[in-house]
Protein backbone atom coordinates (compact mmCIF):
# COMPACT_ATOMS: atom_id res chain seq x y z
CA UNK A 1 0.00 0.00 0.00
CA UNK A 2 1.22 3.49 -0.85
CA UNK A 3 2.61 5.56 2.02
CA UNK A 4 0.43 8.63 2.62
CA UNK A 5 1.59 11.94 4.07
CA UNK A 6 -0.59 14.88 5.13
CA UNK A 7 0.60 18.46 5.52
CA UNK A 8 -2.02 20.71 7.10
CA UNK A 9 -2.39 24.48 7.36
CA UNK A 10 -3.91 24.46 10.83
CA UNK A 11 -5.61 27.82 10.32
CA UNK A 12 -7.78 26.54 7.45
CA UNK A 13 -10.81 24.29 7.53
CA UNK A 14 -13.76 23.03 5.51
CA UNK A 15 -16.36 20.29 5.74
CA UNK A 16 -16.05 18.38 9.00
CA UNK A 17 -12.48 19.57 9.49
CA UNK A 18 -9.46 17.45 10.34
CA UNK A 19 -11.55 14.98 12.30
CA UNK A 20 -13.44 14.10 9.13
CA UNK A 21 -10.18 13.91 7.18
CA UNK A 22 -8.64 11.43 9.65
CA UNK A 23 -11.77 9.28 9.61
CA UNK A 24 -11.98 9.32 5.81
CA UNK A 25 -8.34 8.27 5.47
CA UNK A 26 -8.77 5.57 8.12
CA UNK A 27 -11.83 4.17 6.34
CA UNK A 28 -9.70 3.95 3.20
CA UNK A 29 -7.02 1.94 5.02
CA UNK A 30 -4.71 4.77 6.10
CA UNK A 31 -5.32 4.99 9.83
CA UNK A 32 -1.83 6.27 10.67
CA UNK A 33 -0.68 8.63 7.91
CA UNK A 34 2.51 10.68 8.17
CA UNK A 35 1.03 13.87 9.60
CA UNK A 36 2.40 17.40 9.98
CA UNK A 37 0.57 20.61 10.86
CA UNK A 38 1.88 24.15 10.34
CA UNK A 39 0.39 27.46 11.55
CA UNK A 40 1.32 29.37 8.37
CA UNK A 41 1.94 28.33 4.79
CA UNK A 42 5.52 29.61 4.84
CA UNK A 43 6.28 26.93 7.44
CA UNK A 44 5.24 24.17 5.05
CA UNK A 45 8.58 23.61 3.35
CA UNK A 46 10.21 21.92 6.33
CA UNK A 47 7.09 19.84 7.01
CA UNK A 48 6.99 18.62 3.39
CA UNK A 49 10.64 17.62 3.46
CA UNK A 50 10.15 15.78 6.75
CA UNK A 51 7.10 13.96 5.42
CA UNK A 52 9.04 12.78 2.37
CA UNK A 53 11.99 11.76 4.52
CA UNK A 54 9.56 9.76 6.65
CA UNK A 55 8.52 7.87 3.51
CA UNK A 56 5.52 9.72 2.06
CA UNK A 57 4.89 8.80 -1.59
CA UNK A 58 1.56 10.63 -1.84
CA UNK A 59 1.20 13.99 -0.12
CA UNK A 60 -2.20 15.40 0.81
CA UNK A 61 -2.03 19.20 1.14
CA UNK A 62 -4.73 20.81 3.30
CA UNK A 63 -5.00 24.53 2.60
CA UNK A 64 -5.47 27.15 -0.07
CA UNK A 65 -3.48 28.13 -3.14
CA UNK A 66 -0.71 29.66 -1.05
CA UNK A 67 -0.23 26.44 0.92
CA UNK A 68 -0.26 24.35 -2.26
CA UNK A 69 2.32 26.70 -3.79
CA UNK A 70 4.67 26.34 -0.81
CA UNK A 71 4.38 22.56 -0.90
CA UNK A 72 4.93 22.30 -4.66
CA UNK A 73 7.98 24.51 -4.31
CA UNK A 74 9.32 22.26 -1.54
CA UNK A 75 8.87 19.16 -3.71
CA UNK A 76 11.32 20.28 -6.36
CA UNK A 77 13.42 17.29 -7.36
CA UNK A 78 11.23 14.80 -5.45
CA UNK A 79 9.02 12.15 -7.07
CA UNK A 80 5.97 12.59 -4.85
CA UNK A 81 2.36 13.04 -6.03
CA UNK A 82 0.25 15.88 -4.61
CA UNK A 83 -3.42 15.54 -3.62
CA UNK A 84 -5.15 18.85 -2.89
CA UNK A 85 -7.63 19.26 -0.04
CA UNK A 86 -9.05 22.73 -0.89
CA UNK A 87 -9.42 24.46 2.47
CA UNK A 88 -8.53 27.95 1.25
CA UNK A 89 -10.47 31.02 0.18
CA UNK A 90 -9.89 30.98 -3.57
CA UNK A 91 -8.67 27.43 -4.35
CA UNK A 92 -7.94 28.42 -7.95
CA UNK A 93 -5.84 25.38 -8.82
CA UNK A 94 -8.25 22.91 -7.20
CA UNK A 95 -11.17 24.50 -9.06
CA UNK A 96 -9.28 24.41 -12.35
CA UNK A 97 -8.59 20.69 -11.86
CA UNK A 98 -12.13 19.81 -10.77
CA UNK A 99 -11.28 18.95 -7.17
CA UNK A 100 -14.39 19.67 -5.07
CA UNK A 101 -14.56 21.28 -1.65
CA UNK A 102 -15.71 17.96 -0.22
CA UNK A 103 -13.35 15.98 2.00
CA UNK A 104 -14.54 12.47 1.08
CA UNK A 105 -14.47 13.20 -2.66
CA UNK A 106 -11.11 15.00 -2.51
CA UNK A 107 -9.55 12.10 -0.56
CA UNK A 108 -10.94 9.60 -3.07
CA UNK A 109 -9.40 11.61 -5.91
CA UNK A 110 -6.06 11.54 -4.11
CA UNK A 111 -6.13 7.79 -3.51
CA UNK A 112 -7.90 6.58 -6.65
CA UNK A 113 -7.94 9.38 -9.20
CA UNK A 114 -5.73 10.02 -12.21
CA UNK A 115 -2.19 11.28 -11.72
CA UNK A 116 -1.51 14.13 -14.11
CA UNK A 117 1.77 15.89 -14.87
CA UNK A 118 1.41 19.67 -14.64
CA UNK A 119 3.67 22.56 -15.56
CA UNK A 120 4.77 25.04 -12.93
CA UNK A 121 5.99 28.59 -13.32
CA UNK A 122 9.11 29.81 -11.55
CA UNK A 123 9.36 33.44 -10.49
CA UNK A 124 12.59 34.69 -8.93
CA UNK A 125 13.51 31.11 -8.11
CA UNK A 126 10.21 30.14 -6.48
CA UNK A 127 7.59 27.87 -8.04
CA UNK A 128 3.93 28.74 -8.56
CA UNK A 129 1.13 26.56 -9.90
CA UNK A 130 -1.73 28.92 -10.75
CA UNK A 131 -0.88 32.61 -11.16
CA UNK A 132 1.71 35.19 -10.24
CA UNK A 133 2.11 38.88 -10.87
CA UNK A 134 2.93 42.38 -9.76
CA UNK A 135 0.90 45.55 -9.45
CA UNK A 136 -2.84 45.39 -8.73
CA UNK A 137 -3.06 41.72 -7.65
CA UNK A 138 0.07 41.83 -5.49
CA UNK A 139 -1.01 45.04 -3.73
CA UNK A 140 -4.46 43.57 -3.12
CA UNK A 141 -2.96 40.40 -1.61
CA UNK A 142 -0.53 42.37 0.54
CA UNK A 143 -3.37 44.48 1.96
CA UNK A 144 -5.69 41.54 2.72
CA UNK A 145 -4.97 40.00 6.11
CA UNK A 146 -5.28 36.32 6.95
CA UNK A 147 -7.69 37.20 9.75
CA UNK A 148 -9.94 39.07 7.33
CA UNK A 149 -9.98 36.13 4.90
CA UNK A 150 -10.90 33.74 7.69
CA UNK A 151 -13.70 36.04 8.87
CA UNK A 152 -15.08 37.28 5.56
CA UNK A 153 -13.93 34.80 2.93
CA UNK A 154 -13.68 36.30 -0.56
CA UNK A 155 -15.24 39.57 0.60
CA UNK A 156 -11.98 40.28 2.46
CA UNK A 157 -10.33 41.10 -0.85
CA UNK A 158 -12.60 44.12 -1.43
CA UNK A 159 -10.73 46.42 0.94
CA UNK A 160 -7.38 45.41 -0.50
CA UNK A 161 -8.77 45.91 -4.00
CA UNK A 162 -9.68 49.54 -3.30
CA UNK A 163 -6.12 50.32 -2.20
CA UNK A 164 -4.75 48.52 -5.23
CA UNK A 165 -7.01 50.42 -7.62
CA UNK A 166 -5.78 53.73 -6.22
CA UNK A 167 -2.09 52.86 -6.50
CA UNK A 168 0.07 54.46 -9.18
CA UNK A 169 1.06 52.65 -12.34
CA UNK A 170 4.75 51.88 -12.84
CA UNK A 171 7.00 52.21 -15.85
CA UNK A 172 8.38 48.82 -16.87
CA UNK A 173 9.74 46.72 -19.68
CA UNK A 174 8.86 43.07 -20.31
CA UNK A 175 10.98 40.74 -22.42
CA UNK A 176 9.17 37.60 -23.53
CA UNK A 177 11.28 34.80 -25.00
CA UNK A 178 14.20 37.22 -25.60
CA UNK A 179 12.16 39.91 -27.38
CA UNK A 180 10.78 43.16 -25.93
CA UNK A 181 7.04 42.61 -25.73
CA UNK A 182 5.93 45.59 -23.63
CA UNK A 183 7.47 48.90 -22.63
CA UNK A 184 5.61 51.66 -20.83
CA UNK A 185 3.50 52.33 -17.75
CA UNK A 186 1.30 49.53 -16.37
CA UNK A 187 -0.78 49.02 -13.27
CA UNK A 188 -0.80 45.20 -13.36
CA UNK A 189 1.16 42.31 -14.82
CA UNK A 190 -0.47 38.90 -14.46
CA UNK A 191 1.20 35.62 -15.40
CA UNK A 192 -1.04 32.59 -15.66
CA UNK A 193 -0.36 28.87 -15.69
CA UNK A 194 -4.15 28.44 -15.58
CA UNK A 195 -6.86 30.59 -17.10
CA UNK A 196 -9.45 31.41 -14.46
CA UNK A 197 -9.43 33.64 -11.38
CA UNK A 198 -11.85 33.79 -8.45
CA UNK A 199 -15.46 33.46 -9.51
CA UNK A 200 -14.56 31.42 -12.57
CA UNK A 201 -13.74 34.49 -14.66
CA UNK A 202 -11.48 33.54 -17.58
CA UNK A 203 -8.62 36.02 -17.89
CA UNK A 204 -6.62 33.67 -20.14
CA UNK A 205 -9.24 31.63 -22.05
CA UNK A 206 -6.67 29.47 -23.86
CA UNK A 207 -4.45 28.70 -20.85
CA UNK A 208 -3.58 25.14 -19.88
CA UNK A 209 -1.35 23.92 -17.02
CA UNK A 210 0.08 21.25 -19.30
CA UNK A 211 0.94 23.07 -22.55
CA UNK A 212 4.50 24.07 -21.63
CA UNK A 213 3.63 27.78 -21.86
CA UNK A 214 2.81 30.69 -19.59
CA UNK A 215 0.18 33.32 -20.38
CA UNK A 216 0.97 36.99 -19.75
CA UNK A 217 -1.33 39.97 -19.44
CA UNK A 218 -0.64 43.66 -18.84
CA UNK A 219 -3.24 46.21 -17.75
CA UNK A 220 -2.53 49.91 -18.34
CA UNK A 221 -5.60 51.34 -16.57
CA UNK A 222 -4.72 54.57 -14.73
CA UNK A 223 -7.81 55.32 -12.65
CA UNK A 224 -10.86 53.76 -11.05
CA UNK A 225 -13.15 54.27 -14.06
CA UNK A 226 -10.71 52.67 -16.45
CA UNK A 227 -10.35 49.72 -14.08
CA UNK A 228 -14.12 49.32 -13.91
CA UNK A 229 -14.16 49.17 -17.70
CA UNK A 230 -11.45 46.50 -17.70
CA UNK A 231 -13.32 44.41 -15.11
CA UNK A 232 -16.53 44.57 -17.12
CA UNK A 233 -14.81 43.59 -20.36
CA UNK A 234 -12.98 40.69 -18.71
CA UNK A 235 -16.19 39.47 -17.07
CA UNK A 236 -17.89 39.53 -20.47
CA UNK A 237 -14.96 37.81 -22.20
CA UNK A 238 -14.06 40.91 -24.21
CA UNK A 239 -10.64 41.69 -22.70
CA UNK A 240 -9.00 41.04 -26.08
CA UNK A 241 -10.76 44.11 -27.45
CA UNK A 242 -9.74 46.46 -24.65
CA UNK A 243 -7.10 49.08 -25.43
CA UNK A 244 -6.08 48.83 -21.76
CA UNK A 245 -5.21 45.12 -21.84
CA UNK A 246 -2.45 43.35 -23.74
CA UNK A 247 -1.91 39.59 -23.61
CA UNK A 248 0.28 36.89 -25.09
CA UNK A 249 0.10 33.12 -24.74
CA UNK A 250 3.48 31.95 -26.03
CA UNK A 251 5.87 32.59 -23.17
CA UNK A 252 8.47 30.10 -21.94
CA UNK A 253 10.51 32.73 -20.15
CA UNK A 254 10.37 36.43 -19.43
CA UNK A 255 12.11 39.22 -17.56
CA UNK A 256 10.16 42.11 -16.06
CA UNK A 257 12.13 45.25 -15.13
CA UNK A 258 10.36 47.87 -13.03
CA UNK A 259 11.30 51.54 -12.59
CA UNK A 260 10.65 51.25 -8.84
CA UNK A 261 10.23 48.43 -6.36
CA UNK A 262 6.82 46.79 -6.32
CA UNK A 263 5.52 43.81 -4.35
CA UNK A 264 4.72 40.65 -6.26
CA UNK A 265 2.60 37.59 -5.54
CA UNK A 266 2.73 33.86 -6.16
CA UNK A 267 -0.59 31.98 -6.00
CA UNK A 268 -2.02 34.63 -3.69
CA UNK A 269 0.99 34.90 -1.39
CA UNK A 270 2.54 38.39 -1.25
CA UNK A 271 6.30 38.84 -1.49
CA UNK A 272 8.48 41.87 -0.78
CA UNK A 273 9.05 44.56 -3.37
CA UNK A 274 11.60 44.16 -6.14
CA UNK A 275 12.58 45.91 -9.37
CA UNK A 276 13.25 42.72 -11.37
CA UNK A 277 11.22 39.58 -11.92
CA UNK A 278 12.68 36.62 -13.77
CA UNK A 279 10.10 34.04 -14.85
CA UNK A 280 10.26 30.71 -16.66
CA UNK A 281 8.18 27.57 -17.19
CA UNK A 282 9.04 24.09 -15.90
CA UNK A 283 7.06 21.70 -18.13
CA UNK A 284 5.52 18.58 -16.56
CA UNK A 285 7.29 19.38 -13.30
CA UNK A 286 4.79 18.10 -10.71
CA UNK A 287 2.36 15.18 -10.42
CA UNK A 288 -1.10 16.11 -9.13
CA UNK A 289 -4.05 13.81 -8.42
CA UNK A 290 -7.12 14.80 -10.44
CA UNK A 291 -10.57 13.33 -11.14
CA UNK A 292 -10.54 10.65 -13.83
CA UNK A 293 -12.39 12.88 -16.28
CA UNK A 294 -9.82 15.73 -16.09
Amino acid sequence: MISVGVVVHSGKTFGGGLEELRKTLADAGHSDPIWYEVPRSRKARKAVRRAVKDGAELLFVWGGDGMVQRCIDALRGLDVAVAILPAGTGNLLATELGIPKDIAKAVDIGLNGTRRKLDVGVMNGERFAAMAGTGFDAIMMRNTSTAAKERLGRLAYLRGSVKALLSRSTRMSIRVDDSVWFKGKASCVLIGNIGRVTGGVAVFPDASPSDGLLNVGVVTAKNLWQWIGVFLQVAEGREGRSRLVETTTCAKKMVIKLRRKRPYELDGGARRGTKRLKVRIEPAAITVCVPDAV
